[in-house]
């Protein structure tokens, strides 16, 4: 099947590299050139795991292309995916500027029936917003003759593991009311449903609205749990040991129960926010979304609280070594991630920061750039180098097992401030450092 894609972010590169990998011809649109002339050198402008080779495998194969030009990408293919970002506005709201471009993009240069699915997450309503803009374009050239379907189809792509999950998918949300619609894009996604049934079709405001509401219940899991490490820190429980207690429970499971210093990253914050300006346009006060934001904000402090209280506030001057910056392993995305307002805290406070992250590096150099106060470091033993304590941000696999001796050696304070709870305090106490985790007001102390 042809396939035309626009959008070259995490979303649609990723779908287009799997759809290719199935078999399918697949044209990816984008209006940055630098960034396409790289896709087509097969140089992949995002890390995700697995991505790259896809990209340039099926590049190889001519399965997968990569253009700026709008016109060749309508004319390219019966099914259009719009797959393009839509950034929070100042109120909170979803930004739908660029899928409504698009949405016009392509009712500009049509001259064949359509199927138009919207990829990109986007409030309820989105579709109906389209259509017009479809409708409206399509009337000023007075191409009354040209049909088009608009239907549903969100994505549940992970960072770091994107690739796994589109080629795996736990399901597939088609939002439409046509018959045919829905033919052709079963045959779409034939490939991934073979082993069992995993495409739901629905109407499309259901599906809209199930996007946002799957992101907002594991953020309100999240915060939940934030909240209860709060509670243990204050009454001298330990968290994890309650999370293993209310995990075991079928009905609570151990998904997304992990306390730590908050949620960040381009789906979490934005939809949780966009969910609460929608309920405000309808007149619903969504008084647990809006808790979960409130919590997750407080959170993502938490450690800057831990640091300021073990130091009794006296922090200008001293050197921090951070491990993690990406707001998740495997990535190197930045957006809304705790690291950046631990950074920011200490350096208000007069603090500096030797960092490391196996792949956020770069990101980070772009966000900041040059800074007497942060020193971009080769490895995460070298960010120990002349610090008075460590925190760790991020939960990246070669953070898990460190040598403990050499961290109380480098070390001028032997204090490590834990965001994540990978490290059990009785270890770390073995080797004369304190522990700061997050609720685990029983932790060691050497």
């Amino acid at each position: 099947m042809l396939v035309t894609i626009f959008g070259t972010g995490y979303v649609g590169l990723v779908q287009a590299a799997v759809l290719a990998e199935a078999g399918h011809d697949v044209l990816c649109v984008d209006v940055d050139p630098a960034k396409i002339e790289r896709l087509r050198a097969g140089e992949v402008p995002i890390y995700e795991p697995g991505l790259e080779q896809l990209v340039r495998q099926n590049s190889a194969a001519g399965r997968l292309f990569f253009t700026t030009d709008a016109r060749e990408g309508v004319g390219f293919a019966g099914v259009q995916f719009i797959a393009v970002g839509t950034p929070p506005d100042e109120d909170g709201s979803a930004d739908l500027r660029y899928v409504l471009a698009v949405a016009d993009t392509i009712a500009e240069y049509m001259e064949e029936n359509k199927i138009v699915v919207v990829k990109s997450t986007v409030p309820v309503g989105t579709s109906d917003k389209v259509r017009a803009q479809m409708e409206h374009r399509l009337a000023a050239r007075e191409r009354g003759d040209l049909s088009f379907d608009v239907a549903s189809n969100p994505e549940f792509l992970k960072e770091g593991s994107a690739v796994a999950d589109c080629t795996r998918p736990d399901r597939i949300i088609v939002g439409t009311a046509s018959e045919d619609t829905e033919a052709v894009l079963r045959e779409l996604y034939a490939p991934f449903n073979r082993n069992h049934e995993k495409i739901i079709v629905m109407d499309v405001r259901s599906a809209e609205l199930t996007k946002y509401a799957a992101n907002c219940m594991l953020a309100t899991k999240i915060s939940f749990m934030n909240e209860i490490a709060n509670l243990a820190d204050r009454l001298g429980a330990d968290i994890e040991k309650v999370r293993h207690g209310i995990g075991s429970d079928p009905r609570i499971g151990y998904q997304f129960i992990y306390p730590g210093i908050g949620y960040g990253g381009s789906c979490f914050p934005k939809d949780v926010q966009a969910l609460i300006q929608t309920a405000d346009e309808i007149g619903f006060d969504a008084a647990v979304l809006r808790a979960v934001e409130t919590r997750n904000a407080a959170q993502k402090n938490y450690l800057v609280e831990k640091i300021l209280g073990h130091f009794d506030g006296a922090i200008a001057g001293r050197t921090f070594a951070l491990w993690g910056l990406a707001f998740k392993p495997n990535t190197d995305d930045m957006r809304e991630a705790p690291a950046r307002v631990i950074m920011e805290a200490l350096w208000a406070a007069g603090a500096r920061i030797r960092a490391f992250d196996p792949k956020a590096m770069e990101e980070c150099q772009r966000i900041y750039g040059e800074r007497a106060d942060l020193v971009l470091c080769a490895s995460q033993d070298a960010a120990l180098d002349g610090a008075d304590a460590l925190i760790v941000a991020t939960e990246w696999n070669s953070f898990k097992a460190p040598d403990f001796k050499e961290i109380r050696a480098a070390l001028s304070e032997n204090v490590v401030f834990d965001g994540r709870n990978i490290y059990d305090p009785q270890t770390v106490a073995r080797y004369g450092l304190r522990l700061y985790g997050v609720g685990r007001g029983g932790s060691k102390q050497p």
